[in-house]
């Protein structure tokens, strides 16, 4: 029969989610099943084993309908199964296991057993934290939320930068999970009353993750953020960035400057630090030294000495900066530049004859050298250090699998006319907005880009600042910057159809609204 049946490429079907879901996931996984489509007189299944006489009787009865088989390969078929039900039905028996681990041992928590079997996976804990590892890993979860709530356990991952609901359990598991993840991380397990941080290195299938856990005591209990890191994935180059070919020269030229600063700002998760990494990859050269300083190192380098900061024993920006001044670098990379002494280093770095590359929290590139001068730099030392500052958002895509034609609502087409100063659309507009596949999780939106706006500090701006002061120079910088903000570049995809008009809205309204 084997022989005989159809072959279907799954990499080229597109899964209706929901009709998928009609079969159980439990049985799904059994007979190595997937529902594909309604046929009108029964109903297309994907099987593993097509001779598998038992697993089309059983299923054909679940869903008292005739199935017609189609072969698909198993390894497609097992990944397209974690994608329709995203193990959620694991997470959950894996959960209700360690609940009834605690009752049957009285809820306690026997933390000398629990230290001894740290490396057995057959443990209820460590299956359960396997499996939210390796669905996170699936479906691109750059932070896993473990959050007591009053009466349940609740776990979200962030995806491409928005939360997702993705389990719930009993709230008598925390304490157990905590603490393995605790031992794991090498924190006090005795210590519940202040947060903690750690670092943790997972590995789930052919991925490595280097996770940062941060603990914080809350009402009902401790609250837990794994920050995911796959260190197969890499640092992502400029070019692959989504910055402009204008601003990529531009920024291509201050990074190559001798000596001065470089700024990128924008608020916390937008991407600033991958793109000053990417700039590091640009510079890193055998004739260039490299020094960076961080809390915490987010990738590794070769070629390039980086150095972590620990308040904890005083080793903080300034202490590491004042050090790095004797050690004959020709770039600075600073993790943020974040206090007056910091500033005043970085300043005093660049007026030496050092690049210094650094991040800083503004909401645009006009506002950041009035942050600079609350910081206590004063205007003159900025103009003659600073080059250049780039700002930056991430913007989710629409999913290019399902992405279908939508219209935008009153609000969206209100703010769409708003932006383009016109009364109507121009006639090339196509509004595109993902439906949820199988790809993007159900979301409507896979991956997401960044969009840029750089402030290139001229010799007329550096002279507006010096002399005229900060109120002159906005009004300088905001003309200069005209048709080139943020804004402008996300109005950009969403006409093209990259990404809807909500989206675009959450973008810009911090600095447009």
């Amino acid at each position: 029969m084997a022989g005989t049946t159809p072959v279907l490429d799954l990499q080229k079907h597109d899964v209706d989610l929901d009709y998928a879901r009609m079969l159980p996931e439990a049985q799904a996984r059994r007979y190595l099943a997937l529902l594909l489509r309604d046929q009108g007189d029964n109903c297309l299944i994907g099987l593993a084993d097509p001779a598998n006489l038992r697993a089309q009787d059983a299923i054909s009865q679940l869903l008292r309908r005739a199935v017609e088989v189609v072969q698909v390969e198993r390894d497609a078929l097992l990944s397209t199964l974690d994608r329709v039900y995203g193990k959620t039905e694991q997470l959950g028996e894996f959960a209700r296991e360690v609940e009834r681990n605690i009752e049957r041992d009285g809820n306690v928590v026997d933390l000398d057993q629990m230290g001894t079997v740290i490396d057995d996976a057959d443990a209820p804990v460590v299956k359960l934290l396997q499996t939210i590892f390796d669905h996170a890993a699936q479906v691109r979860a750059s932070d896993v939320h473990i959050e007591p709530q009053e009466k349940r356990l609740v776990v979200r991952y962030r995806i491409d930068g928005a939360l997702h609901k993705q389990a719930e359990a009993d709230l008598k598991i925390a304490s157990p999970l905590v603490v393995r993840l605790k031992l794991m991380a090498g924190l006090d397990i005795a210590e519940k009353r202040l947060p903690q941080d750690g670092r943790i290195a997972v590995r789930s299938g052919l991925h490595k993750l280097d996770v940062r856990m941060s603990t914080l005591p809350t009402l009902y209990g401790e609250s837990v953020v794994l920050r995911i890191l796959m260190q197969q994935q890499g640092l992502v180059a400029l070019t692959e960035s989504g910055m402009d070919a204008s601003v990529f020269r531009a920024f291509g030229n201050a990074i190559r400057s001798p000596h001065g600063i470089v700024l990128v700002s924008g608020p916390t998760g937008s991407g600033k630090t991958t793109t000053l990494y990417g700039a590091l990859q640009m510079l890193n050269q055998p004739d260039v030294k490299i020094l960076t300083c961080e809390d915490p190192v987010e990738y590794r380098m070769a070629g390039v000495v980086q150095v972590q900061t620990n308040d904890k024993i005083g080793l903080d920006f300034a202490r590491v900066l004042r050090s790095f001044l004797r050690q004959d670098p020709d770039v600075i990379f600073i993790g943020e530049i974040r206090d007056h002494e910091t500033a005043q280093i970085a300043s005093r770095a660049a007026m030496t004859g050092h690049l210094v590359l650094s991040t800083l929290h503004t909401n645009d590139a006009v506002s950041t050298p009035g942050r600079l001068v609350d910081m206590g730099i004063p205007p003159y030392l900025i103009a003659s250090t600073l080059l250049a500052v780039v700002s930056q958002r991430l913007v989710r895509l629409s999913c290019t699998h399902c992405a279908v034609p939508y219209e935008a609502d009153e609000d969206e087409l209100h703010w769409l006319l708003q932006m383009l100063g016109t009364d109507a659309l121009p006639a090339d507009t196509h509004l595109m907005q993902g439906r949820g596949c199988v790809r993007c999780n159900g979301i409507g939106y896979r991956g997401r880009t960044g969009v840029h706006e750089i402030l290139s500090l001229t010799p007329v701006l550096a002279r507006i600042l010096r002399s005229d002061g900060l109120q002159e120079f906005e009004s300088a910088a905001q003309q200069a910057m005209a048709g080139k903000t943020i804004a402008h570049r996300v109005l950009q995809l969403v006409l093209a159809g990259r990404t809807t008009v909500s989206e675009a809205m959450k973008v810009v309204s911090r600095e447009d609204d």
